[in-house]
């Protein structure tokens, strides 16, 4: 019963951490990734569809990003929700398709993003955390109803801090990885 315990917990805190990893890809850095659009929906057809879904979205260089709808009369749809979507910087739609063009970022951009980072790795040890006091009180209802010793439950608790600390110090070595990453100009 603990052996499942132990499983179904650092499969939890796994999660939490590529949990992180995607939130990530929504942040800018010094180069453009397309992934920063992966939240923007369009009608299409009355159905609010993911941008990638209604047109090729490309990186043409470190600064831009083309976006070619399949159906020419989506232009408008796609680029009033670009627009909408507050990324920082304002479509321009040529005839046939919609170039995002993004300037540098400044130091202080580089910063903020750093700060929104740090955020979401905050959440995701409080995740860690609370996937920790799920695990324990587990443990706990365990030796309650004595299908666990208490010396049984003082060892798998004290393996579920060490679990907790192996991924709470990932989570460290991420952002400090990828706060490096932000920082380069």
């Amino acid at each position: 019963m603990l052996e499942e315990i132990y499983v179904e917990c650092d499969a939890n805190m796994q999660h939490s951490v590529e949990h992180m990893k995607h939130e990530f890809k929504s942040l800018r850095t010094g180069k453009v990734v397309v992934s920063i659009l992966d939240h923007i929906r369009v009608d299409y057809y009355g159905t609010m569809t993911p941008l990638s879904q209604v047109a090729t979205v490309l990186a043409a260089d470190a600064t831009t990003i083309t976006v070619t709808p399949w159906e020419r009369h989506l232009l408008s749809a796609i680029e009033g929700a670009i627009a909408r979507a507050n990324i920082g910087v304002n479509p321009n739609n040529d005839g046939n398709q919609i170039k995002l063009f993004f300037p540098a970022m400044t130091i202080e951009q580089r910063q903020n993003t750093v700060k929104q980072m740090k955020g979401m790795g905050e959440n995701a040890k409080i995740a860690i955390r609370n996937d920790r006091k799920k695990a324990n009180d587990a443990v706990k209802k365990l030796e309650k109803d004595k299908a666990a010793t208490q010396d049984e439950s003082k060892s798998a608790q004290d393996k579920i801090q060490k679990m907790t600390d192996k991924y709470i110090a990932l989570v460290d070595d991420i952002l400090k990885a990828k706060e490096q990453d932000i920082m380069t100009v």
